[in-house]
């Protein structure tokens, strides 16, 4: 394959951030956009210069110019289009979380690996340039054998334009039972994925805390990840601080990542927001000398122009993709594992979890979401 000609359903809020590295991908044409809403899609068709719109999944399918297909649908309908773009013979990228259930990932996996057409997870986390280079640090020894990875994300308010645009039926989904859970789910699947590909080593067990916040926040919330290393712990952290002003170009939230190992220790220092005045990566070598990573991209959207580009870039060389669909099936059992480590409170070994799993009390009703909102004078 020389080009890739690609269709994308689903022109929701975070489609303004996929689809900037396919059109710019020398390599890549986006043909159609499929969505229900015929008027939106045209004008996004307009803005981003895509010659085809489609308002129904099987007729974009039908369209033997396209050769694969971006599905940036809420998560309950991923499995339907997912599996319905690997009949029509199509390769398929996937927006995160892979689905609503390991079973139903699972399926979609094993359809995919019996078409023989590729099917990846889009995780912008992998190519965001920061923990790349973090990456890549330890990946070369620089603080030696890692012992300790800890991630800390912390959810506030934004008045960035991006926020500001952000169409709210586009969360609704998002906040009852056709998501088995709230942020943990939705936005925590990234830092699910980062744990054990920052480091290069799978988490076997999980032991957590879920409190249930505002809305559909999942915070406070800790846990504790046990890797397949004797001598490699992790922590997650999760806050939300309503009236805490981010400073961020995108989403009111910001998320830290520390890396300790035997010879060193590696931050970095920023990922949604640009909360602190710091270089995005800093390694704290083991003779003493600080590194400051200055020259680092640390846009947020540069991870997803990253991620899309990997995409198109897999497809014309062959290449297996960033995040397999069995490396999404792990991260989703690892977020379900937490939820019931919680509910239990007990260690849970990640690999037990074969369907889903949603946190105490939720989904939350009308009247309590209502009140929240009350709360937190939104409404």
């Amino acid at each position: 394959m020389k080009r890739v000609r690609l269709g994308i359903v689903g022109i929701g809020n975070i489609a303004q951030l996929n689809v900037l590295g396919y059109l710019e991908h020398p390599q890549c044409d986006v043909l159609a956009l499929c969505d229900t809403r015929k008027e939106e899609a045209e004008h996004k068709a307009a803005v981003w210069g895509v010659p085809k719109v489609y308002t129904a999944l099987d007729d974009m399918l039908a369209d033997p110019d396209i050769d694969a297909v971006e599905i940036l649908t809420p998560t309950d309908l991923h499995k339907e289009h997912v599996l319905a773009v690997i009949a029509a013979g199509k390769h398929v990228s996937c927006q995160k979380p892979i689905a609503n259930s390991v079973k139903d990932a699972l399926e979609m996996v094993a359809a995919a690996n019996a078409a023989g057409v590729t099917l990846r997870v889009s995780e912008c986390y992998f190519h965001y340039p920061p923990l790349l280079k973090a990456r890549q640090l330890i990946r070369d020894g620089a603080i030696g054998s890692p012992t300790m990875v800890r991630i800390k994300t912390v959810v506030g308010d934004s008045d960035s334009e991006f926020s500001r645009n952000l169409q709210p039926e586009g969360y609704a989904w998002r906040f009852d039972n056709r998501s088995p859970g709230g942020h943990l789910f939705d936005d925590m699947i990234h830092k699910f994925a980062t744990a054990p590909w920052i480091v290069d080593t799978e988490i076997q067990s999980v032991q957590a805390i879920v409190r249930q916040g505002p809305l559909f926040f999942e915070a406070p919330t800790a846990a504790i990840f046990e890797y397949a290393r004797e001598d490699l712990l992790g922590t997650m952290e999760v806050a939300y601080a309503p009236r805490m002003q981010m400073r961020s170009s995108y989403y009111g939230a910001d998320e830290f990542f520390e890396v300790q190992g035997t010879d060193g220790l590696i931050w970095v220092t920023r990922c949604t927001g640009e909360m602190l005045d710091l270089a995005p990566v800093m390694l704290f070598r083991g003779d003493g000398v600080t590194e400051s990573f200055t020259n680092v991209n640390a846009d947020w959207g540069a991870g997803f122009i990253g991620s899309s580009r990997h995409f198109i870039d897999c497809l014309i060389s062959g290449e297996t993709p960033d995040m397999t669909g069995d490396q999404a099936v792990k991260a989703l059992q690892l977020c379900f594992a937490t939820y019931e480590a919680s509910n239990t409170r007990s260690p849970v070994r990640v690999d037990s979890i074969e369907t889903s799993v949603s946190p105490a009390g939720w989904p939350k009703t009308g009247d309590q979401l209502l009140r929240d909102a009350q709360d937190l004078g939104l409404v």
